[in-house]
Parts: structure tokens; C-alpha cells; sequence
């Protein structure tokens, strides 16, 4: 069952969580529709700007109209432009293009980040390929376009370490799944019907230093859940898997409390999914010593 729908029209601010949404080729709608990017057009991360978690996003059905909320400052409240030229900006090291939404938006954002920032959307013409098993397609996101996590994965983290338990928003999911007593058994999910839409599975997602912020406050808040993560999940090509990347086969609508049925199972586990993988954040080492 689907238990949680989360959308984060801005790429690394907090979520929405709808009901019930529309998932499109590119994922939930609106999801990763908007990037913050410094002067040079690279995208802003949680894991050098953790603040941006404080930024709540909020988007019309149309997705015509855009409002940010942060502690300590006026609500921005924006008419999205898709007219205005299209400029670079580079994502993970790779150039693609975006709509920037003008002064007030960068004014409104580099007050609450305290850098210079802009506000940039997806163009209509964008036509990002993702890789992994199933290619798809996606906005902004790092790759995949919709990430799932059950329940049953994050309870045995917390099971496996001590002290408070690690929420599931430091994951930052699309698709929260309940109701399974085994964990990671969306790894080997291959075909998935939820609602009117139907996924596949493209690869594991390997987590980075963005799973570090307390995403209530915007601060880094310690070396874990990577530290527990690291003594039974990780990846042959750096870091540690938790949770998985679909891509889209289907679009349709999609509601919370709507059955999740696996249609095709693969065989393989953790071993034999890393020689799909084609996307890592930094190694697990480097994110360790971030997190210091």
C-alpha cells in the first residue's frame, strides 16, 4: 500500500504531500520542476546549502503559480515564467537548460541561503534521458523518476543502530510503501502497479550527504544513518544503497492508500543490482568526512 506521496517542486527544499497526484513520464507531478542555482548556473544541494531544507515550496495543479515560505522572511509568491530565455545550468557536472524566474525570486533566495542564488524551472522542451535497468526520464531530480522506500527498510535501520530513530524524511522518498514485513524488498521489485500508473525499476538509490541534514532544521546532524548504512548496504560503486529509482512506464493517477502490486519480481538482491548501477554521489568515504 501507499501510505505517503511526497512531490518537491524545488529541487532540495522541503516536499509537498499530497493525497492524491498525477505521476507523469517525469515522475510526480511537479516533482524537481524548480532548481536554486548559484551565479555560475550549478544546481544548490543540501549538501553544501543544508538551509534549503527550510524553503517550503507550495504549486497549483496548473503549476502556474509558485509560493516559498522560510522561517524569518515575507512568503515569495511567484507567477511562473515559461517565456523568459533559456540558459545553462549544470547539474552533477552536465549541462542542461533553464527557465530563471527573475530578480525577486533570486533576491527572496539568496536572503534566505545568505549566497547568491537563482530560481530556475524546467523548459517544456526538456528531454533528460535516465539510465539503469529501465531508462526513463525525469526534471531536476538525481536521477530516476520516482524513488520508493517501504517501511519495512527504514525500520531495520533504526532496528540495526542506536539512539533516536532516522526518519524517513532524510531519505526524501516519492513513494513511501507499507505493509511488508521483509526490508529492501523493493530492490528486487521489477514491475509495480500503483493506482492508474506502472513502474519499473532503473536502479538502487545510493545515498549521499543530504541524508545528513535534520530536515526540520536545516542542519547537518551527525555522521548517521550513512555510518549504520555503511555495515550492511553498501555498493560496489561507493557509497550505500537504501530505497530504489523507478522509471516510468504508465502515467496515471496515483493516491495515498492506493494498493502497490508487484507485477514482476527479479531474482536478483544488493550484489547482482550494483553492476546496473549508473549513478553514485560521492564515495562513502568523502561523505564520511563531510559529515566530521
Amino acid at each position: 500500500m501507499i501510505s505517503e506521496l511526497i512531490s518537491y517542486p524545488v529541487k532540495g527544499c522541503a516536499g509537498v504531500s499530497p493525497s492524491e497526484t498525477v505521476v507523469t513520464d517525469a515522475g510526480l507531478a511537479h516533482d524537481r520542476s524548480f532548481m536554486v542555482v548559484d551565479d555560475d548556473g550549478t544546481f544548490r544541494s543540501q549538501r553544501r546549502d543544508p538551509r534549503l531544507a527550510l524553503i517550503r515550496p507550495g504549486i497549483d495543479t496548473a503549476g502556474e503559480r509558485l509560493t516559498l515560505s522560510a522561517p524569518a522572511i515575507e512568503d515569495l509568491r511567484l507567477a511562473v515564467d515559461l517565456d523568459a530565455p533559456r540558459q545553462e545550468v549544470r547539474l552533477f557536472g552536465r549541462g542542461y537548460r533553464g527557465i530563471d524566474q527573475g530578480e525577486e525570486a533570486a533576491a527572496w533566495l539568496s536572503s534566505v541561503l545568505g549566497a547568491p542564488s537563482r530560481l530556475v524551472r524546467v523548459p517544456p522542451e526538456h528531454d533528460r534521458v535516465t539510465g539503469g535497468r529501465t531508462p526513463g526520464t525525469c526534471g531536476y531530480a538525481d536521477s530516476g523518476s520516482v524513488h520508493a522506500i517501504s517501511r519495512a527498510t527504514l525500520d531495520e535501520l533504526n532496528r540495526r543502530r542506536h539512539g533516536p530513530p532516522i526518519p524517513m524524511s532524510r531519505f526524501r522518498p516519492n513513494l513511501v510503501i507499507d505493509g511488508w514485513d521483509e526490508p529492501h524488498r523493493e530492490d528486487r521489485a521489477h514491475r509495480v502497479v500503483a493506482g492508474a500508473a506502472e513502474l519499473a525499476y532503473a536502479q538502487l538509490a545510493i545515498r549521499c550527504a543530504v541524508t545528513l541534514v535534520d530536515q526540520e532544521s536545516g542542519a547537518k546532524a551527525g555522521p548517521e544513518p550513512l555510518r549504520t548504512l555503511a555495515t550492511y548496504r553498501r555498493a560496489a560503486t561507493g557509497g550505500v544503497a537504501f530505497g530504489v529509482k523507478f522509471s516510468v512506464l504508465r502515467p496515471g493517477v496515483i493516491a495515498v492508500g492506493d494498493a502497490l502490486t508487484v507485477v514482476a519480481w527479479t531474482g536478483s538482491e544488493l550484489d547482482a543490482a550494483r553492476k546496473s548501477q549508473v549513478y553514485s554521489c560521492d564515495s562513502l568515504e568523502r561523505l564520511s568526512s563531510e559529515a566530521r
